[in-house]
């Protein structure tokens, strides 16, 4: 787990600095709706309080946090560019690439550049040095206050195939201090982990149904492949059966909230206000899962099965 970065006075509420991922094994679980109300909540504690979308493929958080003024800044990456009067079509570089983003065809060495990972290693390796960087833009990341939230979120270009590069310039751009809620992708690939390495803690978000509990199994192996400490959160937790809470004891996983169906919850969300904002009964469970997860992070509650 990575160095917390200021707790002094951490029992008080004071001073407290921690990045907290809010994840889930699949979509629709309401992972959005509680990454978005836990920064309200805590930014209205006098927090400083950063929320991240890092579900830069389909962002949405923007929609309950709006940032005005809005900065849109560019995200390019590195990929290889021919000189085709140097390259002598040796098939090095074809060679070299995992992911077929170069091949020789015909008089030409071709550059796939969506396939490209920018490893550099067919630039670095390349015996006539006939290829060079260029950079290509996949996205934006985008910022701003959303009243005292500090708003960042990412964009992945339509038809870009790679989300990584977008959260990771995201994360980049990340306060060292204060609060960070980061809202991951749903699933458990690449995306997630890359939005999820590093914190702090991890809270999943998941539905008491079969394919809820099949998704969160997944997210949960992932976690601990990662040794990243977690809890879970079940929304709707009325709706369904017990099915996560049995799971949950069995695996030694702690339930961190029970969130029951509320439909006056759901008119709020399809209307993209802030449940915490205005019903107090929201607001006090977004306040207990914050507390509890501070526990979690400050004072242990993180079992040696999880790490």
């Amino acid at each position: 787990m990575p160095e917390v970065r200021d707790c002094n006075d951490a029992q008080a509420g004071n001073r407290i600095a921690m990045h907290i991922a809010i994840a889930s094994g699949k979509g629709g679980t309401g992972k959005t709706t509680v990454a978005t109300n836990l920064a309200y909540v805590i930014s209205q504690q006098g927090q400083a309080v950063t929320y991240a979308d890092c579900d830069v493929e389909e962002p949405n958080g923007h929609l309950f946090l709006p940032p005005y003024p809005e900065e849109l800044k560019e995200v390019n990456v590195m990929v290889p560019e021919v000189n085709e009067s140097v390259c002598t079509l040796c098939g090095e570089c074809t060679g070299l690439c995992e992911y077929n983003a170069l091949a020789v065809m015909g008089t030409k060495l071709l550059v796939f550049a969506s396939l490209c990972h920018s490893c550099g290693a067919c630039v670095t390796l390349c015996p006539p040095r006939a290829l060079y960087e260029k950079p290509r833009p996949v996205g934006f990341v985008r910022s701003g206050p959303a009243g005292d939230i500090n708003f960042m979120g990412g964009i992945l270009n339509v038809g870009e195939a790679q989300a990584p590069p977008v959260t990771k310039a995201v994360k980049r751009r990340l306060p060292g201090e204060g609060i960070c809620i980061i809202d991951a992708p749903p699933g458990t690939s690449c995306p997630v982990i890359e939005a999820v390495r590093g914190a702090d803690y991890v809270v999943l978000v998941t539905e008491p149904t079969p394919f809820g509990l099949s998704d969160l199994k997944l997210a949960a192996e992932m976690l601990r492949a990662l040794q990243l400490p977690f809890g879970i959160v079940i929304n709707r937790c009325d709706i369904g059966d017990s099915l996560i809470r049995e799971y949950g004891l069995r695996e030694d996983i702690p339930v961190l909230l029970e969130l029951p169906f509320s439909r006056r919850i759901a008119e709020l969300y399809a209307t993209g206000q802030l449940a915490a904002a205005v019903d107090p009964v929201y607001r006090r469970y977004m306040l207990d899962l914050f507390a509890v997860i501070k526990q979690k992070v400050y004072y242990g509650g993180i079992n040696s099965r999880q790490r």
